[in-house]
């Protein structure tokens, strides 16, 4: 997705990175590490200020076809709802996901969790035209479900640092980072880190409502895909968008 002229990119902990451009002397945006527990990133981005808190942040889940996806509340998870889903998050809380229905996968349950950490800031009354892109890849929900925890931050890139290569606007780009390697910090190096997505194999101990499990926070607002495909059909201006760097712990 593009965004006033960046590129909304992730960053996935394994593959290669260029050394080179991490190598530079470059100020950062903050040096909290990927490994920190899931919300204390967020809580520490809000207490920065600016104005982030009680902002919700467009967000688009895209799950693989026929995939389905849920977003959890305080008792258990809503109906779940065919992908791509767009919900809106504050900044700070932590949001768990059931994903089902996954292509060839009967009966796999998921739940993936996502961090806002930073929001975008598109013209004024068009939010839902610019929502943070999540990418749940197959491959990377089968990860999860062989035991791999898969951590992926979504960057709004440095314009200065971009490469200069035609995409389209379907897929999210994204590089693993190499073994060892922290994502929240090549993403701070790279651009500006918004969204932290965490995929393993963690599933509920029953059907009961379990508030730990979920996080306890507010319930998201779930935008009608109408809704979001009218303002999104509306003529494009330049635009930004977001990277995410991903992280694959064995």
């Amino acid at each position: 997705m593009l965004f006033a002229g960046k590129l909304l990119r992730a960053v996935l902990v394994g593959m290669t990175c260029s050394t080179a451009v991490l190598a530079q002397d470059r100020p950062v945006h903050w040096l909290n590490a990927g490994a920190m527990p899931p919300g204390a990133i967020g809580r520490q981005r809000l207490m920065r200020g600016g104005p982030l808190s009680g902002f919700c942040q467009p967000v688009e889940i895209r799950a693989p076809k026929g995939a389905r996806i849920a977003p959890a509340t305080g008792s258990g998870f809503m109906d779940t709802q065919s992908s791509p889903l767009s919900v809106g998050l504050p900044i700070g809380p932590v949001y768990r996901f059931k994903v089902t229905d996954i292509p060839g996968e009967p009966g796999l349950e998921l739940f993936p969790t996502i961090e806002l950490v930073d929001r975008l800031y598109p013209p004024p009354g068009q939010a839902l035209r610019f929502p943070i892109p999540i990418e749940l890849t197959r491959d990377e929900l089968l990860l999860a479900a062989e035991g791999r925890f898969i951590t992926r931050v979504v960057y709004l890139e440095d314009p200065l640092l971009a490469p200069a290569i035609a995409r389209d606007n379907e897929n999210q780009p994204w590089f693993e980072a190499r073994p060892g390697e922290d994502p929240l910090v090549i993403a701070d190096h790279l651009g500006r880190p918004v969204a932290i997505v965490r995929i393993g194999g963690r599933v509920p101990e029953s059907n009961q409502p379990n508030p730990a499990f979920v996080y306890g926070g507010p319930e998201p607002l779930i935008y009608d895909q109408e809704t979001v495909k009218r303002a999104q059909a509306k003529p494009q201006a330049a635009t930004d968008s977001a990277l995410p760097l991903k992280s694959v712990n064995q």
